[in-house]
C-alpha cells in the first residue's frame, strides 16, 4: 500500500495540512483539493488510488462528489466529516462512499481503514472464494465454512452473507441489503434484516452475543469484518 496516491478533499486548511503530514509519514503520496470542482478536476486529470472526502464543501457537497465519481469510477472513497447524523451517513453511503468516519478522528484508525480499502480495491476482482477471519464463503458453490466445519445456511441467509462477503470490510446499508436480497419493494423492511442477521450470527460467530465477524453500525447497516 505504500506509495499509493491519496486525494484529500476538505475546505479546512488545518485539516489538509494535518492529513498531508499524517499520510505522507505513512508512506502515501498526497494530493489535496478544497472544493467540489477541484476534487472532480483532480480525479478526472489523475485518478488517485483512494479519496478521503469531507461532506461539506463551499461549492457543493461530498455526496455530490460521490455521485459524480460513481458515474464512471470505482475509486475507493472514505468520507471523513464532522457531520455525524445517521441520515447523512446513509446518504453518503448510498451515493457510493465505501466507508465513513466522524471528526475528530484517530490517525491510526484512518490509516487502517485506508489500508483496508486499498486491499479490497487491489483484489476485488470478484474472487469465487472470500475469506474473512476464520470464515470462508465460496460464492460459486454457495458453501460456507467456519474453520474446517461447514455452516448450513438457508438460501436467504446465504444471499445476505454473499452481499456482505462481496463487500467485505465495507459498510453495507440496510437499504442496499434489502434491495439486493429481497428487491426494491422491501427497502424499508429493516426487521427482516434483524431476524436473519441474528440467525446468521448464531451459525458463524463463536459468541453471537458479542459478534466479531458480522458487525453492526447502529442505524446504518452491517459489515463483514476481519477481526484480525
Amino acid at each position: 500500500m505504500k506509495g499509493a496516491r491519496v486525494l484529500v478533499v476538505d475546505d479546512e486548511p488545518q485539516i489538509l495540512r494535518g492529513l498531508r503530514v499524517v499520510l505522507r509519514n505513512a508512506g502515501y503520496q498526497v494530493d489535496v483539493a478544497a472544493t467540489k470542482s477541484e476534487a472532480l478536476d483532480a480525479v478526472a486529470s489523475r485518478i488517485p488510488d483512494v479519496m478521503v472526502l469531507d461532506l461539506i464543501l463551499p461549492d457543493g457537497s461530498g455526496v455530490e462528489v460521490c455521485e459524480e465519481v460513481r458515474g464512471w469510477s470505482k475509486l475507493p472513497i472514505i468520507v471523513l466529516s464532522a457531520v455525524g447524523d445517521e441520515r447523512e451517513k446513509v446518504r453518503a453511503l448510498n451515493a457510493g462512499a465505501d466507508d465513513y468516519m466522524t471528526k475528530p478522528f484517530g490517525s491510526d484508525e484512518l490509516a487502517a481503514r485506508l489500508r483496508a480499502l486499498l486491499r479490497r480495491a487491489a483484489d476485488f476482482a470478484q474472487e469465487p472464494v472470500v475469506a474473512v477471519g476464520e470464515l470462508t464463503v465460496d460464492l460459486a458453490a454457495r458453501r460456507v465454512l467456519r474453520g474446517d466445519s461447514e455452516v448450513h445456511l438457508t438460501p436467504i441467509e446465504f444471499d445476505l452473507l454473499r452481499v456482505l462477503a462481496i463487500h467485505r470490510g465495507k459498510l453495507v446499508t440496510h437499504r442496499q441489503l434489502l434491495q439486493e436480497v429481497w428487491g426494491p419493494q422491501y427497502a424499508a423492511e429493516t426487521h427482516y434484516l434483524r431476524v436473519h442477521v441474528a440467525h446468521i450470527r448464531a451459525k458463524i460467530e463463536r459468541d453471537p452475543s458479542r459478534p466479531r465477524l458480522l458487525v453492526t453500525d447502529p442505524g446504518v447497516g452491517y459489515r463483514l469484518h476481519d477481526p484480525a
